[in-house]
Formats: structure tokens, C-alpha cells, sequence
């Protein structure tokens, strides 16, 4: 498939062996950390996966890869996306939204509708990205996801993550592609309701608000990758606060409508309660 952007990175499906070692190579840099070297992806398997007619890509610039993904077809019909990475030099450079507008054109040209991944929902700049620069939904919270994580991101923290779908052909979707991202409502802003806030580092558990359907805000750390560095103990209050508030919510009826900008989720309901039992 040829590229898809005309200016900034350029995106291509890597095709040969050492196309795919230099992808592996990639991710091994991403993921590691701490003085520790993790390898999330054998060159092995990626060559297995795109021989098997997957989608194995990556974005150059310069002559130079900066970022790669790697997903594959699901049992339902839908694209599964299981990695993404960008060399840290090249993040806020819309290296990851080349990719993914890659991505999301590869599978429409072979009838696919939906792309599915998951994201921490700690990390806000990743909610932003998935939820606004790309116009996809989650849907659900997955609670220790993928267990014990060693890598040197995610090690030590629980591996909570938030399911994601992206509708290739929805309003929303194509809204973003063209540049032109939703951002939440003011009206939706300004009725909400704070369950988690932040008091400097550290999470603050608000009183539940009645149940008549108000917008909730859930916020999340500035930095947790950084926070999980120097106080895991503190990384972990976020992250169990957040997931009782999220859980707690979408049990009850509601949806994740975004990110606001000062990084909270916004969660909607589509269906007032009286807060009657």
C-alpha cells in the first residue's frame, strides 16, 4: 500500500525480514527501561504475522523508522491492534496518527470496519489520542488485563486497560481523520460532577453523587509512568481509585465521552436516573 501522507512520517507495511527485525528492535527500545531490556515481540512471530497476511507497518522519517504496529484479524471480523510504539525523539510529531490513519485505511480497503485495542487508562495523552485525535470509543475497563507486566513501563502496576473501538466509518471517526477532533461539550463540562479529583499527587475520593444522571469526572495523574518511577505506592491509589469509579459508572449505565482538558474523564448517561433503588 502506498504511503498516506505526503508531508511528515511515512507509513508502509514492512514487508521483509530485516524490516521486521528493525520493527522488533523498535519496541524493545520502547518498552524498556529501568536498566532492564524487554522484548514485546519476537521478530519471529512479527514475520509470522504478516506472512499470514496481518499488519505489520512503520513510519520513517528521514530514511529513519521512528515507529511501528503490528495487529492482526479477529475471530468477529474486526482488526485486533496489539502494539503501537514510537521512539521517545519523535512523540508529539503525529507520528502514532500517521500510523493509525495507515492502519485504519489498510483495513477499510479489505472491508473492515472496526479496529479494537486497549489503552491504560492512566496514561491521559493516550486517552486523549485514542478518544479525540482518532474518534474512537472504550467501551470497557478490563481490570489487570494482561496480569504481571515486566516490561519498563507497565512493571510493578497492575495492568488495567481500557477496551477500544474504533467504527472506521463513523462521523466521529472521519471528523477526526480530516483534523477536525470532538472535543467534550461545555454544556456536558460544566453539569458534571467530580467522583475522583486531584489534590496535588495524590487522588481524592469525592461523595457519590445521587444517581439522576449527572455527567461524572474522574481525573487521572499528570504523569504515571514518571509517578510509578518514584512512589509506586501512590501510582497504585491512582489506579484502584480510578478503576472503582470507572467500573462503578459503567455498571450503572454510563458511557466514556471523552477527556476534558484539564485530564478527567467525562462519563454520560444516556438515561436519567430518579435515584430511586
Amino acid at each position: 500500500m502506498a504511503d498516506v501522507l505526503d508531508v511528515g512520517p511515512r507509513v508502509r507495511e514492512l514487508s521483509c525480514v530485516a524490516e521486521q527485525q528493525a520493527a522488533a528492535a523498535l519496541f524493545t527500545r520502547v518498552w524498556s527501561g529501568g536498566g532492564a531490556s524487554h522484548q514485546p515481540l519476537e521478530p519471529s512471530l512479527i514475520r509470522a504475522l504478516a506472512h499470514a497476511g496481518n499488519y505489520v507497518a512503520g513510519a520513517y522519517v528521514g530514511g529513519e523508522l521512528v515507529g511501528a504496529t503490528v495487529a492482526f484479524f479477529a475471530g468477529d471480523g474486526t482488526l485486533r491492534s496489539y502494539i503501537t510504539g514510537v521512539l521517545p525523539g519523535h512523540r508529539g510529531l503525529h507520528v502514532g496518527r500517521a500510523i493509525k490513519q495507515h492502519q485504519r485505511a489498510w483495513a477499510t480497503a479489505r472491508g473492515i470496519t472496526e479496529i479494537h485495542w486497549t489503552f491504560d487508562p492512566l496514561i491521559g495523552r493516550n486517552a486523549h489520542f485514542s478518544l479525540h485525535r482518532l474518534g474512537a470509543r472504550a467501551v470497557d475497563y478490563l481490570p489487570d488485563f494482561y496480569g504481571a507486566m515486566r516490561d519498563g513501563i507497565n512493571r510493578g502496576d497492575a495492568s488495567d486497560r481500557f477496551y477500544v473501538v474504533w467504527r472506521l466509518d463513523s462521523a466521529r471517526a472521519a471528523a477526526a481523520a480530516a483534523g477536525d477532533p470532538s472535543p467534550v461539550p461545555e454544556a456536558v463540562l460544566r453539569a458534571a460532577v467530580p467522583v475522583v479529583g486531584r489534590a496535588g499527587d495524590e487522588p481524592v475520593l469525592r461523595e457519590a453523587p445521587v444517581r439522576d444522571g449527572s455527567p461524572l469526572l474522574v481525573a487521572v495523574p499528570e504523569d504515571v509512568e514518571a509517578l510509578r518511577a518514584s512512589d509506586l505506592a501512590l501510582a497504585t491509589r491512582w489506579r484502584l481509585a480510578v478503576r472503582d469509579a470507572i467500573r462503578m459508572a459503567l455498571a450503572d449505565g454510563y458511557t466514556v465521552e471523552g477527556l476534558s482538558s484539564e485530564g478527567s474523564y467525562v462519563l454520560t448517561s444516556s438515561s436519567p436516573r430518579d435515584g430511586r433503588a
